[in-house]
């Protein structure tokens, strides 16, 4: 089992970097049926979702935007349950539709909490799109359109997910080893 070190963890591969891009092409390939003959805006959740939003968007074949907003809920290996945005919306929404890029949800709270942020801005349509959703910890309903993969509640880092701004770069994905 390969491991590796990020400060005073271990984490042991739980997704493989092949086993990823699978499944962010068939994700690509639904949102790319489903919203043919649009224009959609793709709004990338920095800084987890930066990896995943630039291997999906190589694979729609859509006449699209991308556009990147932060988000903040999480301190270490938990979520705070405060959600901070820190970089807004910068571009014009209104009629069109929105494809929220996440790397995870967790809880959901963030997910509403930007789905209620974007309403007021009259999009066509907000869809989301997550790499990864941890069903079994979520604390809302949500309507998540296209899950690359569902995870047990685990702590994860890779392909994006960090501990502490650790991992990120990473191409497989790590769930931490508890000792």
């Amino acid at each position: 089992m390969k491991t590796i070190q990020i400060k005073d963890k271990t984490f042991a591969v739980s997704l493989p970097e092949a086993e990823i891009l699978k499944q962010v092409k068939r994700v690509a390939a639904e949102i790319n049926r489903d919203l043919a003959g649009e224009e959609p805006i793709f709004l990338a959740v920095l800084n987890g979702s930066f990896i995943f939003a630039a291997d999906l968007l190589r694979e729609v074949t859509l006449p699209c935007e991308i556009s990147f907003v932060k988000l903040a809920s999480y301190e270490g290996v938990s979520s705070t349950g405060t959600i901070k945005e820190v970089i807004g919306l910068n571009c014009d929404i209104t009629g069109r539709p929105v494809v929220i890029v996440e790397d995870i949800v967790d809880s959901g709270l963030t997910m509403v909490h930007m789905i209620e942020t974007l309403k007021g801005h009259n999009p066509k349509s907000i869809d989301v799109c997550s790499l990864l959703v941890k069903p079994g910890n979520l604390k809302v309903n949500l309507d998540i359109k296209y899950t690359c993969l569902e995870i047990p509640n685990d702590f994860i880092v890779g392909y994006g997910l960090d501990y502490d701004g650790y991992g990120r770069n990473t191409r497989d994905i790590y769930t931490v080893v508890e000792e």
